[in-house]
C-alpha cells in the first residue's frame, strides 16, 4: 500500500504543472491591506514603486497574512519586488507617478516558477525584513543592502572629505568582489547599478574602473551564459557598450566613420526596442480593457476575484452573494469572454 501511494505521489509530481507560492505578514495597524507583487525588468529600477511593473495583488486579512500563488512567472530567476503602502487606490497613480513612495514598504528577491516564499515577521513586526526560500539565491538583495549598511557606518564615523574619499575607493572594490562572490549575475547588477549610477560619490570610480579592469566583461560574460535571453543582459551589454563610447569621446580618441554609424545603430535599437515594449504594453491594455467591457459591473468584481484563483466559496463571502448566484455570474462571463473555463479566463489577462 505505502508503495502505491509513493508512485501515485511521484507520477502526481511528475505530471502537476508548476506553480511558485509566495506569502508573508504585513502589519495590519501601518499598511493598507492591499499587497502588490511586482517583476523588474530594469536593474535601473529596483528601488521604488512602479505601477507599470506591477503583476499580481492580494488582500492580507485582518492578521495581516497574504499570499500569491500561480504558474505566470518565467521558469528561470528574475527579479521581484513585493510592496505594501498607505496610499489609497485614488491616490496611487499620482504617488506613484516617478517610481518614489515615501508611504510604502518594498522587498525585492530572487525568484522562479516553481519557487516557494515566505515572509515573517521578524523582531518587532517588522516585515519584509527576513526571508525563507526554497531558492538560495532569494535573499541575495537583502545581503547586498546589509553590506550597503556596513559602508554607511563606516562613512559616518568620520565626516570629513578625506575620509569619504577614502572610503569610496575601498567600498567600491569590496562591494565589487562581494558582487562576484555571490555567484548570481542579476543579483550582481545591482551592485554594478549602485556603483555606476551617475549621481553618485562612486562613479568617478567606476569610469576609471572601465578603462582598464576585466570585471566588466567578465559580468557580461556570466550573464550571457546563465540568462542569454533576460531584459537584464541587454540592458547590461547596452550601457556597457554606451558608456565606454562615451569614455572614449571625452578622451579624444579618433573616431571612425563605422564608429559613428555602430552608435547610431546601436542608438536606433534601443529607442525601436522601447517603442515595441511600449506599444505591446498598450496593446495589451487595451484588449484588456476591451474584454471587461463586456462584462457587468458585478462580473467584472466576480473576474477580479478568480484571477486571484479564489473559490466560488470565497468570492461569495466577500460579496455576500450566494454560491448559486456566484456560479451564474462565472457562467456568463465564460460566455462573453469565450472560455470554457478558469484557466480560459485567466489566460487572456495573466501573461
Amino acid at each position: 500500500m505505502q508503495v502505491r501511494i509513493f508512485i501515485i505521489l511521484v507520477l502526481t509530481s511528475l505530471f502537476c504543472e508548476a506553480q511558485y507560492f509566495f506569502s508573508g505578514y504585513t502589519n495590519p495597524e501601518e499598511w493598507q491591506n492591499t499587497v502588490y507583487l511586482s517583476i523588474v525588468e530594469d536593474y535601473r529600477k529596483m528601488s521604488g514603486v512602479y505601477s507599470e511593473q506591477i503583476i499580481a495583488k492580494t488582500t492580507a486579512d485582518k492578521i495581516g497574512f497574504f499570499e500569491f500563488k500561480g504558474n505566470m512567472l518565467d521558469a528561470e530567476n528574475r527579479i521581484y519586488r513585493i510592496h505594501v503602502d498607505k496610499c489609497t487606490e485614488t491616490q496611487q497613480d499620482l504617488n506613484h507617478f516617478n517610481g518614489h513612495c515615501s508611504d510604502s514598504e518594498e522587498l525585492l528577491f530572487i525568484a522562479k516558477n516553481t519557487d516557494t516564499l515566505k515572509l515573517p515577521f521578524s523582531f518587532g513586526n517588522q516585515v519584509f525584513c527576513k526571508i525563507e526560500s526554497s531558492n538560495p539565491k532569494a535573499n541575495a538583495f537583502l545581503r547586498i543592502d546589509s553590506l550597503k549598511n556596513d559602508m554607511r557606518f563606516a562613512y559616518s564615523e568620520v565626516r570629513s572629505k578625506a575620509n569619504r574619499k577614502l572610503n569610496n575607493k575601498k567600498w567600491f572594490k569590496v562591494l565589487q568582489a562581494y558582487g562576484e562572490a555571490l555567484n548570481e549575475p542579476i543579483a550582481e547588477l545591482s551592485v554594478y547599478s549602485y556603483l555606476s549610477d551617475r549621481g553618485s560619490d562612486l562613479h568617478s570610480y567606476y569610469v576609471e574602473d572601465l578603462q582598464h579592469n576585466s570585471y566588466y566583461d567578465d559580468l557580461k560574460a556570466r550573464l550571457e551564459k546563465k540568462y542569454p535571453n533576460a531584459p537584464y543582459t541587454i540592458q547590461y551589454k547596452n550601457e556597457l557598450t554606451a558608456d565606454r563610447y562615451m569614455l572614449a569621446t571625452s578622451k579624444g580618441t579618433a573616431t571612425s566613420q563605422w564608429d559613428i554609424y555602430l552608435f547610431i545603430i546601436l542608438a536606433l535599437s534601443i529607442l525601436l526596442n522601447a517603442f515595441l515594449l511600449f506599444r505591446s504594453r498598450k496593446q495589451k491594455l487595451s484588449k484588456t480593457k476591451d474584454l471587461k467591457a463586456r462584462l457587468s459591473k458585478q462580473e467584472q468584481v466576480v473576474l477580479e476575484y478568480l484571477l486571484l484563483n479564489k473559490t466560488n466559496k470565497d468570492i461569495a463571502e466577500a460579496l455576500f452573494l450566494s454560491v448559486s448566484t456566484v456560479k451564474s455570474h462565472t457562467n456568463n462571463i465564460y460566455k462573453k469572454l469565450n472560455v470554457q473555463s478558469r484557466d480560459g479566463a485567466k489566460s487572456l489577462f495573466i501573461r
